[in-house]
C-alpha cells in the first residue's frame, strides 16, 4: 500500500515523501520507512504529535491504502492567546463580522 509520510520544519514548508507497505502497517512503520528521519537527524520524533489526514492518532495505529501521516509540530502560541494579542493590537473597530457599515446603515448591517 502507498502511505504519505509529511512533516513541516518550519512555517510554509512541507516535506512530504511516499512509501510503500505492506498492510497492517502502522504510522510509526510509515515513519522507519520515510526518509525523514535521515533528513532531520537531531529531532525527536517520538515527541512530535501524529495524524492521520489531519486528524490526531497514535503512533500504533493501523493505515490504509493511500493515508496521509502528518507529523505535527508543538504550537508556539496557543490560539486563543494569540486571537486576544492581535484584537489588542488592531481595536474594536476594525474587529468583527460588521465592522465596515454602509453609511447611515442600522448596526449589524
Amino acid at each position: 500500500m502507498q502511505v504519505t509520510v509529511v512533516y513541516s520544519p518550519a512555517p510554509r514548508e512541507i516535506v512530504e515523501d511516499s512509501v510503500t507497505l505492506c498492510k497492517g502497517a502502522t504510522a510509526r512503520d510509515a515513519l522507519v520507512a520515510s526518509q525523514l528521519p535521515a533528513s532531520f537527524p537531531a529531532l525527536d520524533w517520538a515527541a512530535l504529535e501524529v495524524g492521520v489526514w489531519g486528524r490526531a492518532c497514535g503512533w500504533d495505529r493501523l493505515l490504509a491504502d493511500h493515508d496521509r501521516v502528518e507529523l505535527c509540530r508543538p504550537l508556539v502560541v496557543d490560539p486563543k492567546v494569540a486571537r486576544r494579542e492581535r484584537f489588542q493590537r488592531q481595536g474594536a473597530r476594525g474587529t468583527g463580522l460588521f465592522a465596515k457599515r454602509r453609511a447611515g446603515g442600522k448596526d449589524g448591517y
